[in-house]
């Protein structure tokens, strides 16, 4: 690997993407068709309001509404697909309404996975698989030191711990059918706290912040000392696509997990979060609970991406600052009418450029 994308390489490349409706596989898809990609997509119906349907992303793809707890339904998209490449990003991604939830995320997460990796143990052209999971997927003690990729896996809520469960289904497919070089190579990669524009999920910082500034309120933030690793989703999706060229041309040591999580001085409170986002937005501030509630969320979370940085010359190219100015680009002009399609194309293509700028060129 050269640490950097090639778009010869994706160029007519067949690749079927899970949870292509969802906030991060819109993303995706958009870069992969940039590149030359053809796309499928398999994933529940997009939400009413999406960077899905926003972007028109439906026009874009063989568009398959489909749930990946049904194991005929992801093999009809497999074999329809014939990919090259998967990305496993569909999933159950909320851990407070995991708790309302429990039976669905477990069924989604690691049942889904399980479906998906042997849907693609028929399928003849397929070089590489990234399961895309969690940081949350971590044992986490809360503690200030980063988590390694060869940290044990938990979980605490239902969400959490069906990720930590996703990553031990992903490990076992890897070396009981993925293992020949020859064959399909599987890798997970866990991102921080993925943030960007079109992010509508709700219980989630940085869209109930985008809503109520829309509205003109004064957003509520409910834990504001909690700390977290928050990255643009550009920066997870760059490593994502990193991993999957490597796997497609036989890099066994790409099969294995990995960390793309933000730079070090980007791991910070919900506060600082919140102060800049209302400041660059032109508001007046923010408030909290007198009495926070709702059901337990970790404090504190860092990832460590030496592995990652060592071995593939990834590192981030947007810092957390100029990630939150390009949120409130893209939904200040999306809110003015401009076009939410050409506004993403138009953040990817400036991210790209810089992306190639800070890659250091280390190989595998």
């Amino acid at each position: 690997m050269h640490g950097d994308h090639d778009p010869t390489f994706w160029a007519g490349r067949r690749v079927l993407v899970t949870g292509h409706t969802g906030f991060k596989g819109s993303w995706l898809v958009l870069w992969l068709l940039q590149m030359g990609a053809r796309v499928t997509g398999l994933s529940l119906e997009a939400e009413d309001v999406s960077v899905f349907r926003q972007a028109r992303i439906a026009e874009l793809v063989d568009h398959i509404e489909g749930d990946i707890r049904d194991l005929a339904m992801v093999r009809m998209a497999v074999d329809r697909a014939d990919p090259e490449i998967v990305f496993h990003l569909a999933a159950q991604p909320l851990v407070r309404l995991s708790y309302d939830t429990p039976v669905e995320t477990f069924a989604t997460n690691v049942q889904g996975t399980v479906h998906v990796l042997d849907a693609c143990r028929s399928a003849g052209s397929l070089r590489a698989i990234v399961c895309i999971t969690s940081d949350k997927a971590y044992e986490n003690r809360e503690w200030v030191w980063p988590y390694r990729e060869s940290d044990p896996m938990g979980g605490h809520d239902p969400y959490s711990a069906s990720k930590g469960a996703a990553e031990l289904v992903i490990a076992a497919y890897r070396r009981s059918f993925f293992s020949a070089s020859a064959g399909p190579l599987v890798a997970s990669v866990r991102a921080g706290n993925v943030i960007g524009g079109g992010d509508w999920a709700h219980d989630r910082l940085i869209p109930d912040i985008i809503r109520a500034l829309i509205a003109g309120h004064r957003p509520l933030i409910r834990s504001p000392a909690a700390i977290r690793p928050w990255q643009h989703v550009l920066e997870a999706l760059g490593g994502y696509l990193l991993i999957a060229e490597s796997l497609a041309t036989g890099e066994t040591r790409a099969a294995d997990s990995w960390n793309f999580g933000p730079a070090d001085d980007d791991t910070q409170p919900v506060r600082w979060i919140a102060d800049r986002m209302v400041a660059k937005w032109g508001a007046d501030g923010w408030d909290a609970p007198a009495t926070p509630s709702g059901p337990h969320e970790a404090s504190v979370l860092k990832l460590d991406c030496a592995k990652a940085s060592t071995f593939l010359g990834w590192r981030p190219a947007w810092g957390l600052d100029a990630a939150l100015e390009h949120i409130i680009a893209w939904h200040k002009a999306v809110a003015a009418g401009a076009d939410a399609r050409a506004v993403t194309d138009s953040q990817i293509a400036e991210y790209r450029t810089v992306f190639k700028q800070f890659q250091t060129g280390r190989s595998l």
